[in-house]
């Protein structure tokens, strides 16, 4: 009995005020996230390549490591879901346990990738262990939001806090890799990769101990130890039917398009923005690609404008604002070339700055919405599966970051680029650099504007998010559906897709699914 007082009274469960210093603590962990995702999508390829890998192997590292990624994923969600009955979970938490040990392979696993190696069998082994070691870091981070509070203004001020630190993280890795790279240094992806593990592990470790979950009330330890103990084979067959149950939420479906779609389309720009720029750029040198993703430093501003426009416009408006400003860049980009311009770094610089504030606002708007997206699953199913969805959104978020690099690869290799050296303007067939321009225009514009054309549906907003808590705490409190308000069953039914008379189904029903074998 003592020591599950002392465990609910410990810092893992216990709340505090929400402020922008509390916010900038929770989200100092995507230094590490945001920064890792660049990583992935604009330095791995070029990296890999550097040593002599061909363009289609060097996609298969990250292709392969993130398929292995993705299913592990997910699983993993419904893991820390259930984790409080493991007495680690109840002592470190069931989320921050596995942010804790995470860390710590991090800080040994991470700088094992920047040793230069010619065989693509040494990157794939190592690249998976760190994709996982990741995952254990990211999906029982990504559940905090929605166990720290339940108020919109103030997850918003926890998931702006998080993409301001995303798009720091962003303009670090460019910006260390750009600053050795000008320097000539030949080691310089090995120091980078030193200084990126100690950034950050530091990082990591701060957001540990700057967070909570949900306090551990004597109704929520209940309904926690209430879930049926499955076996192996019980527990992977349940897993599956909750995340393919996640589908019938409308707004997730939704907001997982649209988040798919344009993070796969930024994808294909931060792989395929190196090629383009030394093989397709009058000048160019081998720096500047480095120099241009390093504007992401803009992203930090783009991102604090947007945490106010959530606010007030809601994630709807952002989502126009952020993805037009894409596809007008790419536009920019691909003019640049027609026209051969001399000397085009100032132009070079004017577009990707443009870039990367709709860059930031893509990246900050999905995972803004997404801290909501549990309660409209709450209402459909009287149950916190915060951990399933975000093991869903990682699972497919990685499943199509991976066929953005390999695809990317696989058609560098069909137009016949050379995948041993990145040749500068000049000596690269003029064939070749209108296959680069190809696959670095059309895949964002594609992607991005269709993921524009889906976000004019989305009606998940501060407004509609606000009927819909109230109506939980209702039913919460014993409220009968019969007694709905009109908007209050129309907005319910918007978000959930769902007819008003199936969502907040009979507790007995709730029970009967969960103990499903």
């Amino acid at each position: 009995m003592d020591k599950q007082k002392k465990s609910k009274t410990s810092w893992v469960y216990t709340p505090k005020k929400i402020n922008v210093w509390r916010g900038i603590g929770f989200g100092m962990n995507d230094l590490m996230g945001g920064g890792w995702n660049n990583i992935v999508s604009g330095v791995i390829f070029v990296f890999v390549m550097s040593n002599g890998i061909s363009p289609a192997l060097a996609g298969a590292i990250t292709g392969i490591g993130r398929i292995f990624d993705a299913l592990f994923s997910l699983f993993f969600g419904a893991i820390t879901d259930g984790f409080y009955r493991n007495k680690l979970g109840q002592k470190f938490g069931r989320r921050h346990f596995f942010i804790l040990l995470g860390g710590i392979l991090f800080a040994v696993v991470f700088p094992l990738f920047w040793v230069k190696s010619t065989n693509w069998i040494y990157y794939l082994i190592i690249y998976v262990a760190i994709e996982l070691i990741i995952a254990m870091i990211l999906i029982p981070w990504e559940t905090l939001p929605t166990e720290m509070t339940d108020d919109y203004n103030l997850r918003t001020v926890l998931s702006g806090s998080r993409m301001v630190i995303s798009a720091t993280g962003t303009a670090l890795v460019f910006f260390i890799l750009a600053a050795l790279k000008h320097a000539q240094n030949p080691n310089a992806y090995l120091i980078t990769g030193i200084i990126w593990t100690i950034i950050f592990v530091i990082a990591i470790f701060t957001s540990y101990r700057s967070t909570w979950e949900r306090p551990l009330t004597e109704d929520y330890v209940k309904k926690l130890n209430a879930a049926p103990h499955l076996s192996l084979s019980e527990f992977m067959k349940k897993t599956v039917e909750d995340y393919f149950s996640t589908f019938k939420n409308k707004s997730f479906r939704q907001h997982l398009a649209i988040y798919l779609l344009s993070f796969t389309g930024k994808d294909f720009y931060s792989t395929m923005l190196p090629t383009f720029i030394v093989c397709c750029i009058n000048g160019a040198k081998d720096d500047l690609p480095w120099t241009l993703q390093a504007l992401s430093a803009v992203g930090i501003l783009a991102t604090l404008a947007a945490t106010k426009l959530m606010i007030s416009h809601g994630p709807r408006f952002l989502y126009g604002l952020g993805y037009s400003t894409i596809i007008l860049t790419m536009v920019g980009y691909i003019v640049t070339w027609i026209f051969d311009v001399n000397n085009p770094v100032v132009i070079l610089i004017v577009i990707s700055l443009f870039y990367q504030c709709g860059r930031a606002i893509l990246e900050f708007t999905p995972w803004n919405v997404f801290p909501f997206i549990p309660d409209v699953d709450r209402i459909m199913t009287r149950q916190d599966r915060a951990g399933i969805y975000a093991a869903v959104m990682t699972f497919f978020r990685k499943s199509t970051g991976a066929i953005a690099s390999w695809i990317a690869g696989i058609l560098l290799e069909v137009i016949g680029f050379n995948s041993k050296t990145m040749l500068n303007y000049g000596t690269t067939p003029h064939s070749i650099q209108f296959g680069i321009m190809l696959i670095f225009f059309v895949g964002p514009v594609v992607l991005v504007g269709w993921a524009l054309w889906i976000s004019r549906k989305f009606k998940l907003n501060r407004d509609t998010h606000e009927v819909l808590k109230q109506e939980i705490t209702r039913l919460e409190n014993g409220g009968s559906k019969a007694d709905v308000k009109p908007e209050t069953k129309k907005v319910v039914e918007e978000l959930t897709g769902e007819p008003y008379a199936k969502v907040w189904p009979n507790i007995d029903d709730t029970q009967a699914e969960n103990n499903r074998g």
